[in-house]
């Protein structure tokens, strides 16, 4: 079922409906979108009815998901939004009847704009001329907007950046001025609008506004002109300075640790490849300029690719050195491993034999060494 089909299932009950906002704006610019909303005068319980036959999500906002093989098409009734609180859920709202109600409650004019199931567009508020002019206007008071929803100041900076659109005069005036609104915003919709800026191949452009209208502060982040896009998006966090907390997942936050020590080293070699693994040397080899080419090739060619792959044992290392297990294994395999890596060494088992053999008398100082600093920290 496609978006027309959903409309005119949702006529022949008797009702109204239109596919809204960022759809018709992406129509117009050229740009796919598997994303629809439709706003209609229907109430939940009732396009719950019509639809009764097909995968429905609801919520209790008013609006219900339909889920389809390629697309996500949410149906919102028409309303009037009455009251916000900081995270953007909102805390009043009534449901109306007339579409233009709806329209009024929209952010931008650019998305204010609806699609019959004729596909004629409808436009009462100028919103396809601000598209044609690459604008972004506000709908409304601007300032009453941006207190409804702090949210919006976010939207804008990230829709010029994706869009590469102009902020419109007064509206960016209102966004300068307002800027502490954005601390009332939960730190997950501050990333979602800042993962939707990075990610944008005009990103810097994003920051750069966000800089110029002093957001950077109450996004707690700050960048340097310097930061080159990557695709990736932990690329992209990896570049900036976090001066607040972000609900990053686990692979989210080692990610971003392991690209940003790769740049503080500044240069990609097998140990770097060794350690992080190809797919995070490549997105840290992006952000240092060195061609993917050369780290794959590094990679294909690495001699050892884990620790178990050297070919001796640490019950072997133990006899070699005379020594129980400890500490000091660590520090032989982390050498082989260097070495190896470095062409230094063959990665044959009677090789390295040879190598600690040779160097026997220098790991027996090492181990005496880690045993006075033992003796020491338990006060011997």
């Amino acid at each position: 079922m496609n978006a027309i089909n959903i409309l005119e299932r949702i006529e022949d009950n008797g009702f109204e409906a239109y596919i809204v906002g960022g759809y018709v704006r992406d129509y117009l610019l050229g740009i796919n979108s598997s994303d629809v909303d439709i706003c209609t005068n229907a109430r939940v319980r009732e396009l719950l009815d019509i639809f009764s036959d097909y995968n429905v999500l609801s919520n209790e906002y008013g609006a219900v998901k339909l889920i389809t093989n390629d697309s996500r098409i949410d149906i919102t009734t028409y309303r009037r939004d009455l009251k916000y609180n900081g995270s953007r859920r909102r805390v009043e709202i009534e449901y109306v009847d007339n579409l233009l109600d709806d329209i009024n409650r929209r952010d931008f004019t650019m998305n204010t704009l609806c699609m019959n199931k004729e596909g004629n567009i409808i436009d009462v508020l100028n919103g396809k001329e601000d598209i044609e002019k690459k604008i972004i206007r506000c709908v409304g008071n601007i300032d009453d907007r941006l207190n409804e929803d702090p949210l919006r100041m976010l939207r804008a900076v990230r829709f010029a950046t994706t869009l590469n659109f102009e902020i419109e005069e007064e509206l960016y005036k209102e966004l300068k001025r307002n800027r502490t609104l954005i601390a009332q915003l939960s730190r997950e919709r501050i990333k979602e609008e800042l993962n939707k800026i990075l990610t944008s191949t005009n990103a810097l452009r994003g920051l750069k506004m966000m800089r110029n209208l002093g957001f950077l502060d109450y996004v707690g982040i700050d960048f340097n002109d310097n930061l080159v896009y990557v695709s990736d998006i932990c690329g992209m966090y990896s570049q900036l300075t976090l001066k607040k907390e972000f609900p990053f997942s686990k692979e989210e936050k080692e990610t971003i640790k392991a690209v940003k020590n790769i740049l503080n080293y500044g240069i990609i070699d097998e140990n770097v490849i060794f350690t992080y693994g190809l797919y995070v040397s490549l997105v840290a080899g992006s952000i240092l300029g060195v061609e993917r080419e050369y780290i794959t090739s590094l990679e294909k060619n690495l001699p050892i690719k884990r620790i178990k792959d050297i070919k001796i044992s640490s019950d072997e290392i133990c006899s070699i050195l005379n020594i129980k297990p400890n500490k000091i294994i660590h520090l032989v395999y982390d050498e082989l491993k260097d070495l190896i890596l470095k062409g230094k060494l063959i990665n044959d088992n009677n090789s390295i034999k040879e190598y600690l053999m040779v160097n026997r008398k220098k790991w027996l100082n090492e181990g005496a060494s880690l045993e006075i600093v033992k003796c020491q920290e338990v006060g011997c």
